[in-house]
């Protein structure tokens, strides 16, 4: 299956980005809401992109007792969106309860266990407690995650080759931290190109910023989609 484009929505409002969207409205199919615009703007922001014709990944990276999220997932279960995360770390229990309101609830929802942040290497997550490498840590919270019911992860682009060696082949493997060669590496310590991640297993790509910034986004995206056209 060839690896999709998702394009990262960094803003406070889907007005702020509606021009450029509207550019990109036939050549990107799926966007990415984050934390910062849906506190900024609630499920008004999802309904206003989905209305434009994209499929939503709504990424909250839930992350509570299970109960709490469980009806979070319940809540935001009407929205039009057909991905949403959570943090595997909130354990086997907190997944269950989230698979089985995702089930009752929007059976077309993928819900998305979120690893290792990418923003995270060895020094950062040793800070937390965890004495294992990255890429350790996220196989073992992947193989967590897809025992307790997810079938979807979100994993930096480095942490590709291990995941697909240890799970099931139709497990989605969504992965940030992609940057086209010769750009700014931002804020992501864990990075590969497009095509690198295609040829490592990834389902999806999420970019921002290398489209949103470019001084003309639609060819920026079309570059990367012939990019991963061509693994």
């Amino acid at each position: 299956m060839a690896t999709e484009l998702i394009l990262v929505l960094d803003a406070q409002s889907p007005r702020t980005v509606a021009p450029a969207l509207r550019q990109l409205q036939g050549t990107v199919r799926w966007v990415k809401v984050g934390l910062e615009m849906f506190t900024a703007c609630g499920p008004d922001c999802v309904r206003e992109i989905a209305d434009l014709g994209f499929e939503v990944f709504l990424d909250l990276k839930l992350h509570d007792i299970p109960n709490t999220v469980a009806k979070a997932v319940e809540s935001v279960a009407p929205l039009p969106i057909k991905m949403l995360t959570l943090h595997t770390c909130g354990g086997r229990e907190m997944m269950q309860w989230a698979v089985k309101a995702q089930q009752q609830h929007a059976p077309h929802l993928l819900l998305l266990g979120v690893t290792v942040l990418t923003s995270m290497d060895a020094p950062g997550l040793a800070e937390t407690g965890v004495s294992a490498a990255p890429a350790d840590q996220v196989v073992r919270l992947g193989r967590l995650a897809i025992d307790s019911g997810l079938r979807g992860l979100v994993c930096s682009p480095l942490e590709l080759t291990p995941l697909r060696a240890a799970l099931p082949a139709d497990v989605a493997l969504v992965t940030p931290g992609i940057r086209p060669r010769g750009a700014d590496a931002g804020d992501q310590s864990r990075i590969m190109t497009p095509a690198e991640a295609a040829r490592a297993g990834a389902s999806h790509i999420v970019v921002g910023r290398p489209i949103f910034k470019a001084p003309d986004p639609v060819a920026a995206a079309r570059a990367i989609l012939a990019e991963l056209a061509g693994t």
